[in-house]
């Protein structure tokens, strides 16, 4: 499959680049920065140098690609350039190129902004409108929104669920390459938002049984 991972330079869009080129996908991994090119042609993807804040330079970049993985983010720093405009203007591309498939890496707490931390409430505010924009959009898309994000181990381990009553549930970031990367091709996964967290569930078998 032909794939474009946004922000692969990023800490999780490296994890999803690296095991989509291992699993024998052609993957193009796209940044904002042409310094980063090399980085990303290390893990054996094609650079593309585009902006999420330019939609101008965003049709070169999906043209051609069957789906999509958006793991860019801007950490807070510019939610309506990357996080909720950026991410509608790669959504609204994608659609006039019939990408197809479509896999965003959302938040915990994105589907119910205002009952998380109220420091970080503009983000998962900004995260929840481009998930909206998703949603109505012609694309079969993924919305995954994971807890708390660690460096630690994977264990392909989780917990899935539209709504998570632990809201305090952490899981690393290894995993939620995973869980990006299997959503791909788990139809279940289609015309979905879910929580994930570490669990006790093989990755697959927890998307599997999302209903």
């Amino acid at each position: 499959m032909k794939i474009l991972v946004a922000g692969a330079h990023g800490a999780v869009g490296r994890l999803v680049t690296a095991r989509l080129v291992g699993a024998g996908h052609e993957v193009r991994g796209m940044v904002r920065d042409p310094a980063q090119a090399e980085q990303v042609r290390a893990l054996g993807a094609e650079p593309v140098i585009a902006d999420l804040t330019r939609a101008a330079t965003l049709p070169a970049a999906v043209a051609g690609s069957e789906a999509i993985v958006f793991a860019a983010g801007s950490r807070g720093k510019d939610l309506d350039g990357v996080d909720r405009g950026g991410a509608m203007r790669l959504i609204d591309a994608a659609g006039t190129a019939g990408s197809g498939r479509f896999i965003m890496l959302s938040s915990f707490f994105a589907g119910h902004p205002d009952e998380g931390p109220e420091k970080i409430r503009p983000y998962l505010r900004a995260k929840r409108a481009a998930d909206d924009h998703l949603a109505a959009s012609r694309l079969q898309y993924t919305i995954v929104r994971p807890g708390w994000l660690t460096d630690d181990a994977g264990t392909g381990l989780v917990t899935t669920g539209a709504y998570l009553a632990d809201q305090s549930g952490s899981i690393s970031r290894s995993d939620v390459a995973e869980t990006l990367v299997a959503a791909l091709d788990v139809p279940q996964t289609v015309g979905r938002a879910f929580e994930v967290v570490s669990g006790s569930e093989p990755i697959r078998e927890a998307l599997t049984r999302l209903s």
